[in-house]
């Protein structure tokens, strides 16, 4: 994910922009809290995080975050239904052992959801699957497969089947490649999928 000159990452400015000011957001999976931050200094949201890794919580805290260490997997019962506007997974869904129930949890506690996810079907991954018969190490892939957090592998076209079986609607979807927005063939040329949903 690179860094654009103003310090946050053409992702998270293209989330950021599917936002309404001063909306309520928990970001699951928050990292070191720099899209939540933008968002806060941005957009006036009212905003909150959930963490596992301890040492991505102390930077959320430096940046005077509100954030709290919890396994998403291990259930997000602390919040009612509807308790926020926009429900962030970023970049953490393909990370959790039970993406299903995470997204589920989001979809209960989020009057919307936006989901970032890489596309591990990019023409990239995909020549060198076929050509090198190795596991595909791209920018948004940047882990060998020992050291990968990924669990699951997905690409937007999965995503879309998913939310269509589950009766979810996809009100938007964007697919990113080199800090561009991709819409000629994005199942193979994106990097990146972001898609906001909802369900009623």
């Amino acid at each position: 994910m690179s860094i654009q000159s103003n310090g946050i990452s053409f992702e998270h400015r293209q989330i950021a922009d599917l936002i309404k000011p001063q909306a309520t957001v928990l970001d699951l999976g928050c990292g070191d809290g720099e899209l939540l931050a933008y968002l806060l200094k941005k957009k006036q949201v009212e905003g909150q995080g959930i963490e596992i890794d301890e040492q991505a919580i102390y930077k959320c805290v430096a940046k005077g975050l509100s954030v709290f260490h919890g396994d998403l997997d291990s259930g997000l019962k602390d919040w009612g239904d509807k308790s926020f506007d926009y429900v962030i997974l970023d970049q953490s869904l393909q990370q959790v052992i039970y993406p299903d129930t995470v997204l589920q949890e989001a979809l209960r506690l989020g009057k919307k959801v936006i989901v970032g996810f890489p596309n591990f079907v990019h023409f990239k991954a995909r020549w060198q699957l076929a050509f090198r018969g190795r596991v595909p190490v791209t920018p948004a892939l940047p882990f060998e497969w020992f050291n990968t957090p990924n669990l699951h592998f997905l690409s937007l076209l999965d995503f879309e089947n998913y939310c269509a079986k589950r009766g979810i609607t996809v009100k938007r979807k964007i697919s990113i490649s080199a800090n561009k927005i991709i819409r000629f063939l994005p199942n193979l040329r994106a990097e990146t999928g972001i898609f906001l949903i909802k369900k009623d």
